[in-house]
């Protein structure tokens, strides 16, 4: 999820940012404290979980804060893998694929584990907010991820409030199984080993594509196709609007992401025939 650092970026960025991820701490308190919502405590323990992680690479592996945050990255994307995988396939064994998706289920249900899962990502993406604040790891006038995360705060929050949802925002994280891929990549390269084995690098961007395809492109595209067949039975709630709205920016951060692997496959490709 972190960028390269460049220091062309706007003085307000940082302050914006960092006062919607205040107004949204304050947020999650107040539902938490005053208005009895224990259940929201994955979130508190999201942010804990992945705030001890980095410390725990920052004093042993690296101090680079751009490495420590994409280890941490590597380790959301692995466990919210498998947290999404582990929900699915009970939910499946539970009721068969059929009643999994009807409109009702994706809509108002909540499959078991799955708000847990999604509270701790939730806190994930306000841990991950803050350290790239912190060390400021964006870059822009509108830093693209501060915004991603942001999106994603709010979408995911409100989802949480009202308990609607949840189990639409759980398979758009299926996405997480191809984010291994990215950042284990990039960590690789990272620390150093940038010529790796021939084979390996085949299996790696084998599997880096097979994993875009199916757990990104077509999956998205799946969804949004439900939301689109479905629409009728959402009523005249704002749900339909903003899943419609969040379903397309996936794509399109999908589309920009698959260009950008083919350039770094294509470079990738060509860099290594040159040293043979």
């Amino acid at each position: 999820m972190a960028m390269a650092r460049e220091r062309r970026e706007s003085p307000n960025a940082g302050l914006f940012f960092g006062a919607t991820l205040l107004l949204w701490s304050v947020s999650v308190f107040f539902e938490i404290y005053f208005i009895g919502r224990r259940e929201l405590l994955y979130v508190v323990f999201g942010c804990c979980f992945y705030q001890t992680a980095n410390s725990v690479i920052r004093s042993t592996l690296s101090r680079d804060p751009l490495f420590v945050n994409t280890c941490v990255s590597l380790l959301h994307s692995t466990v919210t893998s498998a947290s999404v995988v582990f929900v699915s396939i009970n939910q499946w064994m539970k009721k068969g694929l059929g009643p999994m998706f009807e409109h009702e289920e994706l809509f108002g249900g909540t499959w078991f584990g799955a708000y847990a899962a999604l509270c701790f990502s939730c806190g994930y993406f306000a841990y991950d907010q803050w350290d790239m604040l912190r060390f400021h790891l964006y870059s822009g006038w509108i830093p693209s991820i501060l915004l991603h995360h942001l999106i994603l705060l709010v979408c995911f929050t409100l989802a949480l409030y009202r308990h609607v949802t949840i189990n639409y925002l759980i398979l758009t994280l299926v996405c997480e199984l191809h984010s291994i891929f990215l950042h284990m990549r990039k960590v690789r390269r990272m620390a150093g080993f940038r010529d790796s084995d021939s084979i390996y690098r085949k299996v790696e961007w084998t599997l880096n594509w097979i994993a875009f395809f199916f757990a990104r492109l077509a999956c998205h595209i799946l969804i949004t196709y439900k939301l689109i067949r479905d629409s009728p039975k959402f009523g005249r709630g704002v749900e339909l609007p903003l899943a419609l709205f969040g379903m397309a920016g996936m794509n399109l951060l999908n589309v920009i992401l698959g260009l950008d692997l083919y350039k770094a496959y294509k470079k990738e490709r060509n860099q290594n025939k040159h040293k043979e």
